[in-house]
């Protein structure tokens, strides 16, 4: 698989030295790493792990994960600072994503994982994407010469919850908010859980955005004016959702063994939960690309970034899933 280093300056190289150092007793799959050489070996020496390094091409990286952490260069080198992004790392951070994309739809990786990104230094650098999410599904168009709505899923153990509006101000979700934009949403989710996850016929409980659902209209009219309409529209095209739900009863454990995924209205109406139950375990997914893409649930730490106390075990999660969903059927998927 291709692991993208994420922002140099933060616990994105650590965690994935940390992954491949516990690989025998995590039963980490194989990766391995876009990035700076350089960097990855400096911050390995840091974190006093002081691992062996490979430089590699996806083609032989399997066969040297056992005794080396594979790292394919990049074209660029990174300004080595934890805990510092610098705009100067931005022209690296995209084109690990590039590559790692490009690997995968090419046949030279299974999945794509990235390390997480911090958005700022790429704004700052001229990136026009919100975000990870909108950015692999800007990729995944390119390839394919159509339309992908790309659906964000964080993954745990225990519960699998989707936002349907993400990186946007509360004070805009109503606005953004359609009948079209959440059955969209269910769709993909829908499918995805049924290709991907294998699960037949999923179950998808829909979360009202008022508190209550809008006690029927008291509380707020979107849960009866466009969270209704849509919930019935699934249910016309033989999906099985129902709803709208009150958020605060959804997620104890007699009510999430009633469904497969919540499909939440906002960010951290779904994310809250997800995180709260398995901060260290979830899992972001993307959904609705052509390819398979996890994620860590958590963001750069720059806060914690080269002193040692990054754990590795979202990416790890990460790894997992993604070798899931990209060959079921196999224990052993190709790095």
């Amino acid at each position: 698989m291709a692991v993208s280093c994420g922002d140099p300056s933060g616990i994105g190289p650590e965690i994935a030295i940390a992954a491949w150092h516990l690989r025998n007793e995590r039963q980490s799959p194989p990766f391995y790493l876009l990035a700076d050489p350089t960097l990855v070996a400096a911050r390995s020496r840091l974190l006093g792990v002081d691992i062996p390094i490979r430089e590699t091409t996806p083609q032989e990286a399997t066969r040297t994960f056992a005794d080396a952490l594979p790292v394919v260069p990049l074209a660029v080198h990174f300004t080595d600072a934890p805990g510092h992004p610098d705009t100067a790392n931005a022209e690296g951070v995209i084109e690990a994503i590039d590559r790692a994309v490009a690997d995968c739809l090419a046949g030279r990786a299974a999945a794509v994982v990235t390390c997480p990104i911090a958005k700022k230094p790429l704004y700052d650098a001229g990136f026009r994407f919100p975000g990870h999410t909108e950015y692999l599904a800007h990729l995944a168009e390119r390839h394919t010469g159509g339309a992908v709505v790309p659906v964000m899923m964080l993954a745990g153990p225990d519960l699998r919850t989707v936002p349907v509006t993400i990186h946007i101000a509360l004070a805009d979700v109503p606005k953004a908010l359609t009948a079209e934009l959440i059955a969209t949403t269910a769709r993909i989710t829908a499918h995805d859980l049924e290709a991907r996850f294998g699960i037949a016929r999923p179950r998808l409980a829909i979360a009202g955005l008022n508190p209550h659902a809008g006690e029927g209209g008291s509380m707020g009219l979107e849960d009866r004016d466009i969270v209704q309409p849509a919930i019935d529209r699934l249910r016309a095209e033989g999906i099985d959702a129902f709803g709208p739900l009150p958020a605060d009863t959804m997620f104890h454990p007699r009510a999430r063994a009633g469904y497969d995924a919540a499909i939440c209205m906002y960010h951290d109406q779904a994310l809250i939960p997800a995180k709260a139950l398995a901060f260290d375990e979830a899992v972001n997914v993307t959904l609705g690309l052509p390819f398979v893409r996890t994620s860590p649930d958590h963001g750069t730490a720059f806060d914690i970034a080269g002193k040692g106390m990054a754990r590795p075990d979202s990416l790890i999660a990460a790894l997992k899933l993604a070798r899931r969903l990209a060959d079921p059927a196999s224990a052993t998927a190709a790095a």
